[in-house]
């Protein structure tokens, strides 16, 4: 009877415990949680195409530590055989005054492997990807040194940008991953480098009215955000919070969430920040307003085809 009673004592403090623990982390505030879909440390610029605007390439510039600033360019997304220290794709950061500019280029994961390609990786403040076709990056640096020397760059509070497929490469569904055609939602590459967790981004949106597209992969995959970036716009992502720059619109696709017309996406424009953990869009005003209109209703259920 006293070994009953000794084990059901011990049962009562580890759930005495147990609720305390659970008390306390329902109590703690917001800013102490973990982050759940950003990187912790570190920040992303993720770009819709085009990067015609100076303030996009400016703003990552000064993420990265100023002209000072040591930055490494990653073009493999474009397809070529070789890219030299005069490629086109470093012209914004050297129009923002940045010196140190390095690219890095393979089609062979043994090199992206090697000490001698993550080198410059490991001494740098800031690597940006450049536009083509998202899989080929996935081909040659996803579970390699070089992806390992990206989050590391993270964790020390760097940065990692992209524009077109060096956007959708930072989510984690890999968006029009397919080597056929960038026309196929899912494809034959569906996993990203997942600096940006539990997402799905889409690139080049209204100007090439790929709007609708991102809902395929929502609707199967509805545990995803779905992110659309237009062209010359960028999100500016920090721990779980974005706020959009440039100068055209970023579009949200969350299942659990509708407008109050039934609409299943919402635009967000310049200046509008968004919680990546609690999925709310906030407006600038005299203060952050939530986002009108957009209301906390599932997608309606999408009735089987016959």
């Amino acid at each position: 009877m006293r070994t009953e009673r000794r084990a059901w004592s011990g049962v009562r403090a580890l759930l005495t415990v147990a609720v305390a623990a659970f008390a306390a982390a329902s109590m703690a505030p917001a800013a102490a949680r973990a982050q759940e879909v950003g990187p912790p440390n570190g920040s992303l610029v993720i770009v819709g195409g085009a990067m015609r605007s100076p303030e996009i390439a400016n703003r990552f510039v000064q993420l990265a530590g100023g002209t000072d600033a040591r930055i490494v360019v990653i073009p493999t997304a474009g397809g070529a055989e070789s890219y030299g220290p005069s490629f086109g794709g470093v012209r914004p950061f050297q129009a923002a005054g940045v010196e140190h500019l390095t690219v890095r280029h393979t089609n062979d994961r043994d090199e992206a492997n090697s000490e001698a390609f993550v080198a410059a990786i490991r001494e740098a403040t800031g690597v940006w990807f450049t536009g083509g076709r998202q899989w080929r990056l996935v081909d040659s640096y996803a579970g390699t040194r070089t992806e390992d020397e990206l989050w590391a760059l993270l964790e020390r509070g760097g940065v990692i940008g992209g524009s077109s497929a060096g956007a959708t490469i930072q989510g984690s569904y890999l968006a029009r991953g397919d080597t056929a055609t960038n026309t196929i939602m899912m494809g034959s590459h569906e996993e990203g480098l997942g600096f940006l967790r539990n997402t799905a981004i889409d690139q080049h949106l209204l100007y090439r009215n790929r709007q609708f597209d991102l809902l395929e992969i929502i609707e199967a995959r509805p545990e995803l955000l779905g992110i659309g970036i237009d062209e010359n716009t960028a999100i500016v992502v920090q721990g779980d919070r974005f706020e959009v720059i440039g100068e055209s619109y970023v579009v949200i696709y969350d299942n659990q969430s509708t407008l109050d017309s039934g609409g299943l996406f919402y635009f967000l424009a310049p200046g509008d920040q968004y919680d990546l953990a609690t999925r709310q869009a906030y407006r600038p005003s005299r203060g952050l307003q939530p986002l009108g209109r957009v209301e906390g209703r599932p997608w309606p259920r999408r009735q089987p085809d016959r």
